[in-house]
């Protein structure tokens, strides 16, 4: 009997997992309002020079450009009374003489009253601190990754995610009282460790008490309530214009979510792994109870299940560490190839979401429908993933994602209907390729590792959403090239997923060791 069978034996999808599925699920809905949050609370407003003398707000006492439109970043060193005769000849701009804008700014409020980039001045020769305070956010969320990753395998998966609700609450909360920037890019690197911690944890959580026949759906429902999210956070965002506030709404639900996950239970296929067979019996007796199968979880006791995964027991060590992921010939093939696959998926998607207000349309309503393209794509992903495989799926998603990227570099600029719907259907394929790439890493690595291989993954994807933003920059020397980048990964990356072994149907691996001989016996040649 494998453990698999051990917990259909307890009830499979019963109650206990139902109840447990939703409880992970809730902090998922505001997962995605931190990920994105800066697309409103570092929103770029309009803004010009506040002028010399308060006479008025009149943008004609700055430097103007052909369309008579203020300057942002420059002033005339002196006033040119001349321009608000409207029935004056204006010639020789440009000869004029002018300055940095010395006194500060002028914001247009009507969308955002407050952001991070009025309060502090986010502009001109410090606009690109808006670019900085993202990347150190996923910065964070690399670092967390590594340091979780390795704290859960050791540790188990329950203790660093409660410990991670908490963080996740505290710095929220503490990054919307910050008193420079600074401090606010501390705190959003902080809030980003702990993202990482939730996620990871709570997806080894469903996926290790989930019965294999329903892993896909488990994890395809966190896929959507993220997709949610993105509409909660619009909503949010554009009810609460201030940014303070806004941070302060999207922190305080995680220490309900810090409370009440003291009744979560640990792993019980962790705990046999990591030698407490007693803990895991105790554990699969309040699964048990609470699916109504009490009888059947009272003949479980430490000999039946000693007995029945004397291999996984007999090869669990003390600890493992980066190295068992490129050890063995077959789990250095998987774990090159997850790492073009996140890296990539990454990289593309925060390229196209982290660039909502250079699509010419209402914020809010790109924000929504980024969002809305993810519920056909993730229910896509999940017929394909259930019916195809997870390889085909995998590969399909990433390079139609890369396709749809790269045509629209052959789109002219001011067609901007048709550039944002290419931009809605990659951003949809690559959602469809997080989806599936999360529950395709959990089901490739084996318990013992299973953690530590998702760290390794968040850390892939984490270089990929930091170096997503410099590449942008490359615009001001090729126009499409950052286009060609972002849209050549996933490609490449797609074929790369053609390599690895399929897990459709396939039990969760607990020991390096099965991993190793099921693609020798489903190939039947040993990799040298």
């Amino acid at each position: 009997m494998s453990f698999a069978e051990l917990l259909d034996h307890v009830g499979g999808m019963g109650r206990f997992q139902i109840i447990y599925a939703i409880l992970l699920a809730i902090p998922v809905f505001i997962i995605a309002s931190h990920n994105l949050l800066q697309n409103f609370t570092a929103a770029t407003s309009e803004h010009h020079c506040q002028v010399h003398i308060n006479i008025n707000n009149t943008p004609y006492t700055n430097l103007t450009g052909n369309n008579l439109q203020p300057e942002k970043c420059h002033r005339f060193v002196t006033m040119q009374w001349q321009l608000l005769d409207s029935n004056a000849t204006i010639t020789n701009l440009t000869e004029l003489e002018t300055e940095p804008c010395a006194d500060g700014w002028v914001y247009d409020k009507s969308i955002f009253t407050s952001t991070i980039i009025t309060e502090w001045d986010l502009v001109c020769d410090s606009r690109q601190l808006k670019q900085m305070a993202q990347s150190i956010y996923m910065a964070g969320v690399l670092a967390g990754g590594i340091i979780f990753g390795g704290l859960s395998d050791r540790f188990g998966r329950r203790s660093p995610l409660i410990w991670c609700y908490l963080q996740m609450a505290v710095t929220g909360t503490s990054t919307a009282f910050s008193l420079s920037f600074t401090a606010y890019c501390i705190f959003r690197f902080l809030t980003g460790m702990a993202f990482s911690g939730i996620v990871m944890n709570g997806v080894s959580l469903s996926v290790e008490w989930t019965p294999t026949r329903t892993r896909a759906i488990v994890v395809t429902m966190y896929g959507y309530c993220i997709t949610i999210g993105q509409f909660i956070l619009a909503g949010v965002a554009y009810a609460i214009p201030n940014w303070r506030w806004l941070q302060l709404v999207v922190s305080l639900p995680y220490f309900i979510c810090f409370i009440y996950s003291w009744w979560f239970a640990e792993s019980a296929r962790w705990l046999v792994i990591a030698g407490r067979p007693d803990e895991a019996v105790k554990q699969l007796h309040r699964v048990a109870r609470i699916n109504r199968k009490k009888e059947e979880g009272d003949k479980l006791n430490i000999e039946v299940l000693r007995s029945n995964m004397l291999k996984e027991i007999a090869s669990a060590k003390s600890s493992y560490t980066f190295i068992d992921l490129v050890r063995t010939p077959v789990l250095r093939r998987i774990s090159f190839c997850l790492c073009f696959v996140w890296f990539s998926t990454s990289f593309a998607y925060y390229g196209l979401a982290m660039d909502l207000q250079n699509f010419g349309v209402n914020i809010f309503l790109i924000q929504l429908v980024f969002g809305s393209v993810d519920f056909p794509a993730k229910f896509i992903s999940v017929l394909t993933m259930s019916f195809v495989g997870r390889r085909f799926t995998q590969a399909l998603t990433l390079i139609l994602a890369g396709l749809s990227i790269l045509a629209n570099i052959f789109v002219p600029q001011d067609l901007k209907t048709l550039r944002t719907v290419l931009a809605v259907v990659g951003k949809g394929c690559l959602a469809a390729s997080f989806n599936c790439v999360v529950l395709y890493t959990s089901e490739l690595y084996p318990t013992v590792i299973r953690q530590t291989g998702l760290g390794l993954s968040n850390t892939m994807a984490r270089l990929g959403s930091i170096i997503a933003p410099l590449v942008k920059m490359l615009e001001e020397y090729i126009s499409f090239l950052p286009l060609i980048i972002y849209g050549a990964a996933p490609i490449i990356s797609g074929i790369a997923a053609t390599f690895l072994p399929e897990t459709l149907n396939v039990l969760l691996p607990d020991t390096i060791e099965e991993v190793e001989t099921r693609l020798v016996e489903s190939t039947g040649t040993q990799e040298q």
